[in-house]
């Protein structure tokens, strides 16, 4: 089974970068994805006749946020949200139980926009890894997969040194996921690839895409239950919808 994890920035923006086409091809079984910036309505039927179903979580904020899962598999359940208004009301979290695991999409709030919205990304942080925690206690089979706006090492971005006032890289953003991971969580990606210049997302700005200066800022986390089960992970680098990059996880 494949599932993979891509923030598209935009839905209707993909679509029309070929993002169909891609994903007739690419063919997953589960596609998450984050940063829709659309409602349903205003989408176009770009699944179903490739056997998808797809659900969604939308921000109560036109043409922000917002996630999905897209499977192939009905689902025994969908869980849209994480039960806290606050967090809930833009649009961050749905999972999707299945018979013998289950998928969360995570969008994990970007502080780069200001001293408010860093502070705003801290509490998510403190509140996401207790409801993670708890959850995986009733879900233990459990991938969290999406854009969770940090870089972990200094492998995990192109200059680390530059960036080390930056948020996203910051000390506590990384010790925070090296928390959440010491705590029963897999980077499946770092479990089958330890090399640097693997990068999920680009700045639109002087050119970083095509000199590959970017930052590895989405994850396929996997509890420890499921480490049996994995068997490849991989970044799309060359599939180019968004400023974001799809990742893959293969699991059996």
């Amino acid at each position: 089974m494949k599932i993979i994890s891509y923030n598209v920035n935009g839905i209707r923006a993909a679509l029309n970068k070929g993002f169909r086409e891609w994903l007739e091809e690419e063919n997953p079984d589960i596609l998450c994805l984050q940063e829709l910036k659309a409602l349903p309505e205003q989408v176009p039927d770009f699944y179903s006749d490739l056997g998808y179903q797809m659900y969604w979580e939308t921000a109560q904020k036109k043409g922000y946020s917002g996630v999905a899962i897209l499977s192939k598999t009905k689902p025994k359940a969908v869980v849209n949200g994480c039960g806290n208004e606050r967090y809930d009301q833009e649009g961050r979290v749905i999972r999707a139980d299945f018979s013998d695991f289950s998928v969360m999409c995570v969008y994990m709030p970007s502080g780069t926009s200001g001293d408010i919205r860093q502070a705003f990304k801290y509490e998510w942080l403190d509140f996401f890894y207790d409801y993670a925690n708890e959850l995986k206690a009733s879900h233990t089979n459990l991938v969290i997969c999406g854009d969770y706006n940090i870089a972990h090492t200094a492998m995990d971005i192109h200059n680390p040194v530059s960036n080390k006032n930056s948020s996203g890289f910051l000390p506590e953003e990384r010790a925070w996921l090296s928390k959440f991971i010491e705590n029963g969580f897999i980077d499946t990606f770092r479990k089958f690839n330890d090399q640097p210049h693997e990068y999920s997302w680009w700045s639109y700005r002087a050119n970083a895409r095509a000199n590959n200066k970017g930052w590895r800022i989405d994850y396929l986390m996997a509890t420890e239950e499921m480490r049996s089960r994995l068997t490849n992970a991989s970044i799309l680098q060359a599939v180019k919808h968004s400023d974001h990059c799809p990742i893959s996880l293969e699991i059996d």
